[in-house]
């Protein structure tokens, strides 16, 4: 009977598979040994040579399955206190006895038998199946995947080893790439900083080292300096966690969680802290070891764990994106965790209210519904009834509406009503609702129709720069429009949020004639016609149907129109037109275009001194709608007007010499090491200090 403390959690963490014989046995399966194997070098870890060199030793044909599978290997291992060459420094190192990617069965022992064909070598327990990610696993994986890719002859069984092998093969190349990181932050290091520490690493890298890499990857330079940070940390705080991220235990998805989570602990605490989880951490699911390194950090240094919540609550905000679906999102980001589950119950509390009233939906829908109501402050309730009948939750209280509750029972508080004390953790029990809780159920054709209390909410009129290409606003196409700041929205929700739009007169409008790319060459702001052509809107007269005009639906606005307007336009621009929204009461709006430089300029917008002009500078921000780094993605309203050639070095205030760049692109581009040239009036050129090129073109807008 084994001496140790029985495991507090028996059996998750043990490897049920590995066997006798096995580099990493244990005391109880050597009877007498005080201590667990070592491998060669030493330690409690394998390196990749001494693992595959075990494997040579039990190859097929060696072994006896009708005997003791692990007898040729105990005859082949080292005598014990044998020495043997270390591994080079970094060279990855695998837990010994440990499985290798996510806990599949028999991915940590070797098992007898053949293994026929290319596939074969990725079955249970064979060669492939147990050999850490790297060249040699994808190599195999490549050669059994065949010329159609198809895998012929593999069964169930090779077929998964196979994709767990490609994981582990992932995970290391992924873990390379983050090496030669590692080396680029070495080479680039901040003005001061000296290489340190056993990884010869700065303490911190170079500005612009983080634009270098983002424009070389493509990446958002948030991204870029996440990937220079967990490059960094691998090196100096997380050495396990790095062997394990490069043997292909752990993929980029968990060594990211380990790393976030132990970002503010000292390398000795984040060692420790990684010592907690890493055993297991291949095996728990990412919001398991979320988790399970999130107790860690806390039990190593509960102090930076508080200071680190407190110090976060300051990043406080609301982001808002748009979902692949079309849809939007809305989100909350560190927020005080008592008035989130205050919040959270408040939805779940209305949500009921709704489901009461008869409102279909399940849970989910009906809690999305529940937290519209209470930002916008509607009631959805009123949409399927005009006097809906009062209704009840669970304590018998009743209530009027999202913001206005009867006082019939106070634990009921109704949205708007309750502080920061009024709803806590242990307020919600077993039995109340959630996401997974079950509605009123679906329409009869299986699917949900959310209430709708009017297409579009009044309050998003004068909140955002809606683009929509002419011909889907006067419903002669469908082609997509775009949000800034969200992105791009289908036709009908286009038409349906310029129809809304223009019931409010302080709408303005701007037309931007595109080329075939969508690149602007013309553009013309609105602005009220002489007030004795002010005239009542109406309706055009009906179109015939033809086979370049979709048929009318729902969505279509068809009060707008745009024609031209008699006038003379800008010379070399694109003509005076009249935009009529068909709203009663309005005047039409009239419309001079005026050229935008791509290729060639005529200065014609030039100013004669530093800062540019009103038009000057909105027909920049019009030709390029973001920063023109590389990568950069700030809209250009928030940007400097920034002359290419220096003002002072005899540079225009002219379209050929500027362009938007956000505060951080127009340093980079002052730094000696970079150089930005503008090579035609609407595109910039961009070498970084390595010598490599990045382009940047005007924007393209939906044609």
């Amino acid at each position: 009977m084994t001496q140790r403390p029985a495991s507090p959690d028996p059996g998750r963490d043990d490897d049920p598979t590995r066997r006798p014989g096995e580099p990493g046995g244990t005391p109880d399966e050597h009877p007498g040994d005080g201590e667990p194997e070592l491998s060669p070098s030493g330690t409690d870890w394998l390196t990749d040579d001494e693992w595959l060199d075990w494997l040579s030793t039990v190859a097929p044909g060696d072994e006896d399955p009708e005997n003791d599978p692990g007898q040729a290997a105990r005859s082949a291992k080292p005598a014990r206190g044998a020495k043997a060459a270390r591994a080079p420094k970094g060279t990855a190192r695998v837990p010994k006895g440990k499985r290798r990617g996510p806990g599949q069965p028999g991915s940590a022992r070797r098992i007898p038998g053949d293994s026929p064909g290319p596939v074969g070598a990725f079955a249970t327990g064979q060669v492939m199946d147990t050999a850490p990610g790297g060249p040699v696993v994808f190599g195999h994986a490549e050669h059994a995947a065949g010329d159609d890719a198809r895998f012929a002859g593999a069964t169930d069984d090779e077929l998964t080893g196979l994709i767990c092998g490609l994981d582990r093969a992932e995970a290391a190349a992924c873990a390379l790439k983050h090496a030669a990181v590692a080396e680029l932050i070495r080479r680039s290091p901040d003005d001061g900083c000296e290489l340190e520490g056993p990884a010869q690493m700065p303490a911190t890298w170079h500005e612009f080292t983080v634009a270098e890499l983002g424009d070389a990857l493509a990446e958002t330079r948030q991204a870029a300096e996440g990937t220079l940070g967990l490059a960094h940390d691998l090196e100096t705080k997380l050495p396990g966690t790095k062997a394990a991220f490069r043997s292909g235990v752990l993929r980029l998805a968990k060594v990211e969680i380990i790393a976030r989570a132990t970002a503010n602990l000292t390398p000795e605490e984040a060692r420790a802290a990684e010592a907690l989880v890493l055993e297991r951490a291949g095996r728990l699911t990412p919001s398991g070891l979320r988790s399970a390194i999130a107790r860690a950090v806390i039990e190593v240094a509960p102090d930076k764990a508080r200071k680190r919540r407190e110090e976060a609550a300051r990043n406080a905000r609301v982001q808002r994106w748009l979902e692949d679906s079309g849809n939007a999102a809305l989100m909350g980001r560190e927020l005080p965790p008592a008035d989130v589950l205050a919040a959270d119950q408040r939805i779940t509390w209305w949500a009921r209210e709704l489901r009461a009233a008869g409102l279909d939906g399940d849970m989910d829908q009906l809690r999305a519904l529940a937290y519209m109501d209470i930002m916008l402050g509607r009631d959805s309730r009123l949409v399927t009834s005009p006097e809906p009948p009062a209704s009840t939750d669970a304590t018998g209280g009743g209530q009027d509406g999202p913001g206005r509750q009867t006082p019939d029972d106070p634990r009921d508080a109704g949205p708007g009503d309750a502080g920061p004390g009024d709803a806590g953790p242990g307020d919600a029990g077993p039995g109340d609702a959630g996401p997974g809780d079950a509605g009123s159920g679906p329409d009869s054709d299986g699917t949900w129709t959310p209430p709708r209390s009017g297409v579009i909410p009044a309050g998003f009129i004068g909140c955002i720069n809606l683009t929509v290409p002419l011909a889907t606003m006067l419903g002669l196409a469908d082609r997509p429009g775009e949000i800034s700041g969200l992105g791009p929205v289908d036709p009908a929700l286009a038409r349906d949020l310029a129809h809304a739009a223009a019931q409010n007169p302080k709408t303005t409008y701007c037309v931007t004639v595109t080329d075939e790319q969508g690149h602007a060459i013309g553009h013309g702001c609105a602005r009220p016609g002489p007030t004795n052509r002010t005239r009542t809107a109406r309706p055009p007269e009906p179109r015939p149907p033809s086979d370049h005009s979709p048929p009318a639906g729902p969505g279509t606005s068809p009060g707008f129109t745009f024609t031209a307007s008699g006038e003379d336009g800008p010379p070399g621009g694109y003509g005076a037109w009249r935009l009529s929204t068909g709203t009663p009461g309005r005047p039409d709006l009239l419309i001079a275009l005026d050229p935008i430089a791509l290729d060639t300029c005529d200065h014609r917008f030039e100013a004669r001194g530093h800062d540019p002009g009103v038009k000057l500078r909105h027909l920049s921000q019009i030709r390029h709608a973001t920063c023109t780094g590389p990568t950069c993605r700030r809209p250009s309203r928030q940007c400097d007007f920034e002359h290419n050639i220096p003002y002072e070095a005899g540079g225009r205030t002219c379209l050929c010499n500027s362009g938007p760049k956000c505060r951080h692109e127009h340093r980079l581009k002052q730094d000696p090491r970079w150089k930005v040239e503008q090579i035609t009036p609407g595109t910039f050129r961009w070498t970084a200090p390595s010598g490599r090129q990045y382009t940047t073109e005007p924007t393209r807008y939906p044609i």
